[in-house]
């Protein structure tokens, strides 16, 4: 989830050939999407789809806003001032980058003051707030505990906190959890109890909800570990590998290997359709996202949609959609799925 610090070969996005294919179609071009106060750039990151508030959630980076996206008409609102505006460029370690959605209120990072938000998604207002140990990167909401977990890779470890909502919500630090060679990524499976992160080479983590410790930890050969998605009716874990291919690591056999494909290089975060069975991994050096299917024992290649350089975070709606993040341009690239 952090800035590419090298040009990888492009070998990993020629070798899709080597991959089954479905029957050939020209990908329908992608539609570009502006957010406010990005006319310079924005450093996203993470961004996600809310089904609970049927929108996609963009935390704007140092624009200090969030943005929700209505996916039906692509109308924007605006929830300004979340944190101080201001700065351009790509990095995203200014504002907010990063967001979740639990217990009706929105939770985001706030880079500038090492913070944790909570902000009432109808009103936008800042409602409670928490200093964070150390500099956030993922923000996640934890259904079963009513907690929210933040990431902080600068100190090898996540941060918990106790969400108390009503007349006047709270947060309350809890501790950490120790991820040595981590956390990158951070995913939470509350079907399951537990949640999933990567440490920043060749290895994935798993970490029970009920008891936060690093329970498990599991090979997944890449090269660089980055983003997560999951495959809940299969049991499947995904990992993007930062070098241009994604695993499938089977989560009742401990983390098994069960397929891996090549796919653009530059990859950080994935995105897991369930509707369509498909994976899309943006790569941030190919400018390319390419689309998997995945039948539970391989993955065959769809299409490798044009995007734009530096275009590394990816989220998926209920209406076979994928938005993808263009820093450069300020602007989400929207791509409708042929299926």
């Amino acid at each position: 989830m952090h800035a590419l610090v090298s040009r990888l070969p492009h070998l990993a996005l020629l070798s899709l050939l080597a991959l089954p294919m479905a029957a050939a179609a020209t990908p329908p071009a992608t539609t570009l999407l502006r957010i406010p106060g990005g006319a310079q750039g924005l450093g996203f990151d993470d961004i996600g789809y809310v089904a609970a508030l049927d929108r996609i959630v963009v935390p704007a980076a140092q624009s200090g806003a969030l943005v929700l996206i209505d996916p039906r008409d692509d109308a924007l609102r605006v929830l300004p001032g979340i944190t101080p505006a201001g700065g351009a460029g790509k990095g995203h370690d200014a504002g907010t980058t990063s967001a979740s959605y639990g217990a009706g209120l929105l939770f985001a990072s706030d880079h500038d003051a090492q913070a944790l938000l909570a902000v009432n998604p109808v009103s936008g207002t800042v409602v409670a707030r928490a200093a964070l140990a150390a500099q956030p990167d993922y923000v996640r909401y934890v259904a079963p505990l009513r907690q929210v977990w933040v990431s902080e890779p600068h100190a090898r470890q996540i941060e918990r906190f106790a969400v108390s909502t009503g007349a006047h919500p709270a947060l309350r630090r809890l501790g950490v959890i120790a991820v040595p060679g981590g956390p990158e990524s951070l995913l939470i499976d509350a079907g399951t109890g537990m949640a999933y992160t990567n440490q920043w080479r060749d290895h994935t983590l798993a970490i029970p909800l009920r008891d936060p410790h690093v329970a498990a930890r599991w090979p997944n050969t890449c090269t660089g570990s980055r983003g997560l998605a999951l495959d809940a009716a299969q049991h499947t874990l995904f990992v993007g590998c930062q070098e241009g291919k994604v695993v499938a690591l089977d989560l009742d056999a401990n983390g098994r290997i069960i397929a891996s494909a090549p796919v653009g290089a530059g990859v950080d975060i994935i995105a897991w359709n369930p509707l369509l069975r498909h994976l899309y991994a943006p790569g941030a050096i190919s400018a390319t996202m390419t689309v998997l299917g995945y039948d539970g024992h391989g993955f065959t290649a769809r299409a490798s949609v044009p995007t734009a350089a530096h275009a590394h975070c990816v989220t998926t709606d209920a209406r076979h959609q994928a938005y993808v993040c263009d820093p450069g341009a300020g602007a989400l690239l929207l791509y409708r799925d042929p299926r």
